[in-house]
C-alpha cells in the first residue's frame, strides 16, 4: 500500500535553512529550479549561504548581485548557468576530479548541511527516484543534515543508484514543471561529422564507449552505423544514444562488467531522451565515485574514451577548461576516463577537436594561452583527432608529437608551427 506523503508550502520547506548553511543543489536535467527561486524570497531573512553544485542549468536565481550578502557559490564545475559570476568574481569555483566529489562530502571537506533535489513522485512501496542525474548527488543525499525534495511527475523513475525513499526526505514540496532540455546533434558542423568519420575508424566492434559532451561526441554517434556490439559506460550521454540502441548497434553484450546495461552517472538531452531510459533496466544510474574510477572504466576491454579540448599545445597538453584565464568549465571527468581508457586492454583515449575555432583561431598551438589550465597532461594523451586526420602521441618524444600535430593541424597553421618547432626542439 503506498504509504502517504504529507506535501509542504516551498516557505515552509525551506525555512529549515539557516544563515551559514552549505546548501548542495542538484544539477543538470533536475535543477530544483522551483525551490531555488523560492529560497530566493527568502534572502532577506538569511546570510552568508554557500551553494556548492556541478553542473546546474536554467535561471538559479540565487545568483542575482543583489543577493550577494546572502548566498554565494562555490561551484565544482563551471557550466553556462554560473559562468559569467565566476569570471566576474562574485562567485567561486573548485578544480577536482569528478571523481572525487563524492569525497569531499563524505570526508567533510565540504560537508553539506542541506541537500536541494528533484525526484519522481514515490511508488506504491514508498521509494522515489534521482532520475537522470544521480552522479555526486547520490553521495550529497547520503551526506546532508537534511534533504528537500522537489517532487515532479515529468522525473523518469531510473534504475541503480538513484533509488530513494521518501521518508529519507526531510520537507517535501510539490512541482510540474518541464524538465531542463539540451540539444546537442543539430549542432554538429560538416567539420565535426568529418572528425566523427575519423574517430569512429578508431572504435573496433565490442568497444565500450565513453563519450564527453558537445556536438563532436554526437556526430561520433552518427558514424557508428555500420559497427557491432558495442557497450558504453560514461560519465553522461544525450540523445545520440537512442538511435544507436534501437538498431542494435548499443547492446553492451561484450562488456566485462556490467554486462547487458549502460552505465551512466548523469543524462542530459530532449524529453524524447528522459521518456526512452524511463524504468529502462537496460540503464543503469550510478554513483559518479564508481563510474569514473580510472579502475572500474579499465575492466572493460577496448575501452574507448572520446573528449574535446579548448586546444592543445605541440607537446600534447591539454586545455579543456579555460580559454587562457577565462573560466569556460571544469575540469569535470576527462582525465578519469583518459586514464581509465589507457589503463583498458585495448583502450583508446582520444582527444577529439577541430583545428581551428569558428572564429578561425587555431587550437593546435605553440604554447597554450597565458592563464590556460592543462586539465589533460601530456603524458595522459593518446589520439588526437582533428579534421585533418589522427596523430597518436603515444610513445613519442616532444619532436615527433610536434610533427604528428603539425600534420593535423589546419593547413594554414602549420608553417607558423614549424617556426616554434624549430625554435623550441632546434630540428624540424
Amino acid at each position: 500500500m503506498k504509504p502517504p506523503i504529507n506535501y509542504q508550502s516551498p516557505a515552509e520547506a525551506l525555512s529549515i535553512i539557516q544563515s551559514g548553511n552549505r546548501i548542495f543543489v542538484q544539477g543538470s536535467a533536475q535543477t530544483p529550479a522551483y525551490l531555488l527561486k523560492e529560497l530566493a524570497k527568502q534572502h532577506s531573512r538569511l546570510q552568508d549561504v554557500e551553494f556548492v553544485f556541478i553542473s546546474v542549468y536554467g535561471d538559479i536565481h540565487v545568483d542575482k548581485p543583489e543577493y550577494a550578502n546572502s548566498f554565494s557559490i562555490n561551484s565544482l564545475f563551471v557550466s553556462a548557468s554560473v559562468r559569467t559570476g565566476v569570471n566576474e568574481g562574485f562567485a567561486d569555483y573548485v578544480p577536482v576530479f569528478l571523481s572525487e566529489i563524492p569525497r569531499l562530502f563524505k570526508q567533510s571537506v565540504l560537508p553539506i548541511d542541506v541537500a536541494l533535489v528533484q525526484v519522481s513522485p514515490p511508488d506504491h512501496h514508498g521509494y522515489c527516484s534521482l532520475g537522470v542525474c544521480v552522479d555526486v548527488t547520490r553521495s550529497a543525499v547520503n551526506s546532508a543534515k537534511y534533504v528537500i525534495a522537489q517532487v515532479n511527475p515529468n522525473v523518469p523513475r531510473t534504475h541503480g543508484d538513484g533509488v530513494i525513499h521518501c521518508s529519507r526526505f526531510h520537507a517535501l514540496v510539490e512541482c510540474n514543471d518541464p524538465l531542463h532540455e539540451a540539444s546537442f546533434g543539430d549542432k554538429a558542423t560538416k567539420t565535426d561529422l568529418i572528425i566523427g568519420e575519423y574517430v569512429a575508424g578508431l572504435i573496433e566492434d565490442r568497444s565500450t564507449l565513453q563519450m564527453g559532451i558537445g556536438s563532436i561526441p554526437d556526430a561520433v554517434l552518427r558514424c557508428l552505423g555500420n559497427h557491432k556490439d558495442l557497450g558504453v559506460h560514461t560519465e553522461m550521454f544525450s540523445d545520440g544514444i537512442v538511435d544507436l540502441f534501437e538498431r542494435d548497434i548499443i547492446n553492451n553484450k561484450y562488456k566485462k562488467i556490467h554486462a547487458n546495461q549502460t552505465v551512466t552517472g548523469f543524462a542530459l538531452g530532449t524529453r524524447k531522451l528522459y521518456d526512452y531510459v524511463s524504468d529502462n533496466p537496460a540503464f543503469h544510474f550510478l554513483d559518479i565515485e564508481y563510474v569514473n574510477d580510472p579502475n572500474v572504466i579499465s575492466c572493460n576491454d577496448k575501452m574507448v574514451a572520446i573528449n574535446s579540448a579548448i586546444e592543445i599545445d605541440i607537446t600534447g597538453q591539454v586545455c579543456s577548461d579555460s580559454i587562457g584565464s577565462y573560466q569556460f568549465s571544469g575540469v569535470g571527468g576527462q582525465v578519469d576516463f583518459m586514464r581509465g581508457a589507457a589503463m583498458s586492454e585495448g583502450g583508446k583515449p582520444i582527444i577529439a577537436l577541430s583545428s581551428r575555432t569558428t572564429k578561425g583561431v587555431p587550437r593546435i598551438v605553440p604554447f597554450l594561452k597565458m592563464g590556460a589550465g592543462v586539465v589533460t597532461t601530456r603524458a595522459h594523451v593518446h589520439y588526437v583527432v582533428t579534421e585533418y586526420g589522427i596523430a597518436n602521441l603515444f610513445g613519442k618524444n616532444f619532436r615527433q608529437r610536434a610533427k604528428a600535430l603539425i600534420d593535423i593541424a589546419h593547413p594554414d597553421d602549420r608553417e607558423g608551427l614549424e617556426r616554434s618547432c624549430m625554435e623550441r626542439f632546434k630540428v624540424f
